[in-house]
């Protein structure tokens, strides 16, 4: 919005250019010995002849009268221009003031991380650092994802990753951890490297798409790296293998071997043999290499972490985790 002062003068400058039209249209129509003007008509021309919309004349206009039309757009698109510019110029003085907010925003920010992108998977993890109320700022060039940054309200920088400067601006050097999920693998690489270099102790976690590129983004400063396609294709072929496998989850070792555990939900009583046992006695673990993690009752309470002097009593489900191959054999077990 002008201020205003702004919209004052510009208020006044129409006010007086129409007035002025209007008594100059009314002068000349006095003069017309066929036609009657009134001051209605002489208003009506100026208004038509500022805005342009074509509208028939009222009367016929003199070599005068012409003469006068032409004054008056040239004085009303002057001032029709003036006051584009200045709406422009305030909207970029606008952007320009909540560039610099957010930025000041950002500068005071400490042990955040820092999202690398905003494609799908920066959206995800934006989104779940969102719910935790886990501070955060995307660092994203793209004007359309940044409308959509907006429309969430999370905090960013806009400008390019791969410039040690933005990665400041973003407050890499006072980051928790820094997420690197960027259109391609070269400027991941890159990215990662520069993150490394301007904080030592950040965890960094970097998306590679090539087997080759994870090898050096690991050796550029990433202390994990992620290849979604490999990831989820894991994920799809653990499910139609074990279809009844609630979630998997892997740790990986400083080899680079990865070990895998998965997590399936069990109902008491299709288990009959252990109703009214406590965990202990169940011998799910020396029987099976599996363990009972968590406990939900019948009414929807839960319970982690059950100790082993637990009873299991009927319309209770246990979460049982361990290795996918042992699940399947207590999954038949139970068949």
């Amino acid at each position: 919005m002008l201020p205003g002062r702004r919209w004052f003068k510009f208020a006044l400058y129409f006010g007086v250019l129409i007035t002025a039209g209007s008594m100059g249209f009314y002068a000349i129509g006095m003069n017309d010995p066929v036609n009657d003007w009134s001051f209605v008509d002489s208003i009506y021309m100026t208004v038509i002849t500022l805005s342009t919309v074509g509208f028939s004349e009222t009367h016929p206009l003199s070599e005068t009268g012409k003469l006068w039309a032409i004054v008056v757009i040239i004085f009303g698109a002057s001032g029709f221009a003036v006051l584009l510019s200045e709406f422009g110029n305030e909207i970029m003085e606008m952007n320009t003031y909540r560039r610099n907010k957010m930025d000041k925003k950002v500068s005071k920010m400490k042990n955040h991380y820092v999202i690398c992108g905003y494609g799908r998977m920066g959206a995800v993890i934006a989104s779940e650092f969102k719910k935790k109320q886990i501070p955060f700022v995307i660092v994203e060039l793209n004007e359309e994802k940044i409308e959509l940054i907006k429309e969430m309200g999370f905090s960013f920088v806009q400008n390019d990753a791969t410039l040690d400067d933005t990665l400041i601006n973003a407050g890499i050097k006072n980051a928790k951890g820094t997420v690197v999920v960027l259109d391609n693998d070269q400027d991941n690489l890159f990215v990662t490297m520069s993150a490394r270099n301007l904080n030592n102790e950040a965890y960094i976690i970097s998306r590679c798409v090539k087997h080759d590129t994870g090898k050096k983004l690991k050796r550029a400063g990433a202390n994990k790296v992620v290849n979604p396609y490999i990831t989820g294709g894991h994920r799809m072929a653990e499910l139609l293998i074990s279809p009844f496998v609630e979630d998997t989850a892997s740790l990986e070792t400083q080899d680079d071997r990865s070990i895998e555990f998965s997590i399936e939900e069990f109902g008491v009583d299709h288990l009959s043999n252990l109703i009214g046992k406590t965990i202990a006695e169940s011998q799910i673990r020396e029987n099976y290499g599996l363990l009972i993690v968590g406990i939900v009752n019948k009414n929807g309470d839960t319970q982690i972490n059950p100790g082993s002097d637990t009873i299991l009593t009927s319309r209770q489900k246990i979460m049982v985790i361990g290795s996918s191959e042992n699940l399947v054999q207590l999954n038949n077990a139970m068949s």
